[in-house]
């Protein structure tokens, strides 16, 4: 768990040693294992479980502090760190496993309110994170390595103002989630993610992210998905919950419907636009550029964006759609 210190200066550090967040508006980012496999509680209340995951191989423990698991709400802190990491990257400067950020940027960024007890609600998220353990095989940065970790290493409230409002922070990830940042095994999120605010309406979408990539749609068992969203809801309970939210479509991005024989079925909204006639097409060469433009980047991602931002300014004629699609790259990645 961190230390909160009441006043003065984080411990001096050489060059390099730490990496302050400073890019407004970094596009939301999300590593691929915690996408992929359930690491975090969608309890509203302390959750004091072990969790224990099985599947295709790989092997997960969750652990609980005194203060419960880690809620997927309070992933919304390494989603900041990560995106803020990964624009950095992008432009080619240097980063670090340690992140100094002020919390009101990251109030802003994750759409929560900036009164007191946001506050004391963001220092009750840091201590869970860090006290929330981790054993695990499932692979990052292309290692396979079983260990055990917090999510994140270590934070410290750096300065509080008067009456005791925290005013930045610095926090240390653990050497398995920078290890990810590192080799680039995050996805795009859609900046309505934190506008989402019932916790399994957050992990379906993750996993709705995170499998349909370039499919049009993605359909999966409501019993595999029960397992892999990590909800600790009976199954007649859990169908109930997706059936409500097949009833409000609440997620960005990706429609749902349930089929016969048990199944949920994700579409991708935007597949009216990439399935017209008169949408452009682009070269397979073309997407390997605009990987090279924003490394990391999910480029499946950013053409149905750009598909559909060209079908709301009326379906105009492309003559070079290729070009034109790689100046709209550049102009995101300069963002």
């Amino acid at each position: 768990m961190g230390t909160a210190l009441t006043g003065g200066a984080y411990p001096p550090e050489g060059q390099g040693d730490f990496f302050l967040c400073d890019i407004f508006g970094a596009i939301p980012k999300n590593d691929l294992a915690s996408m992929e496999h359930p690491l975090f509680s969608l309890a509203t209340r302390p959750d004091r479980r072990i969790l224990n995951y099985q599947h295709n191989g790989a092997e997960i423990t969750v652990t609980p502090s005194v203060k419960g698991l880690a809620t997927i709400h309070d992933k919304d802190i390494l989603i900041f760190c990560i995106s803020q990491l990964m624009a950095a990257l992008n432009a080619g400067r240097q980063v670090s496993r340690t992140l100094h950020l002020k919390a009101h940027d990251l109030l802003l960024a994750t759409n929560r309110e900036t009164s007191g007890d946001a506050y004391r609600r963001l220092r009750e998220a840091f201590e869970r994170l860090a006290g929330t353990r981790i054993t695990t095989n499932i692979v990052t940065g292309g290692q396979e390595v079983t260990t055990g970790f917090g999510l994140i290493e270590k934070w410290e409230i750096v300065r509080k103002a008067r009456g005791g409002k925290m005013v930045s922070v610095a926090v240390t990830l653990s050497d398995w989630l920078y290890r990810a940042v590192l080799s680039k095994s995050v996805l795009t999120l859609s900046r309505d993610y934190f506008r989402l605010r019932k916790p399994l309406e957050r992990r379906i979408y993750e996993l709705a992210r995170k499998h349909c990539g370039r499919q049009d749609s993605w359909q999966i068992s409501v019993e595999t998905l029960l397992k892999k969203s990590g909800s600790a809801s009976p199954r007649r309970v859990f169908r109930k919950m997706l059936r409500d939210m097949i009833t409000a479509q609440p997620l960005p991005d990706y429609a749902m419907e349930e089929l016969p024989g048990d199944l949920i079925r994700f579409s991708q909204k935007d597949v009216v636009v990439q399935g017209s006639a008169n949408a452009p097409q682009l070269k397979p060469a073309t997407l390997e550029e605009a990987r090279v433009l924003m490394p990391g980047a999910d480029v499946y991602a950013l053409e149905a964006e750009w598909r559909a931002m060209w079908a709301r300014s009326g379906s105009p004629r492309l003559r070079q759609p290729d070009a034109a699609f790689l100046g709209w790259v550049k102009k995101r990645a300069a963002e």
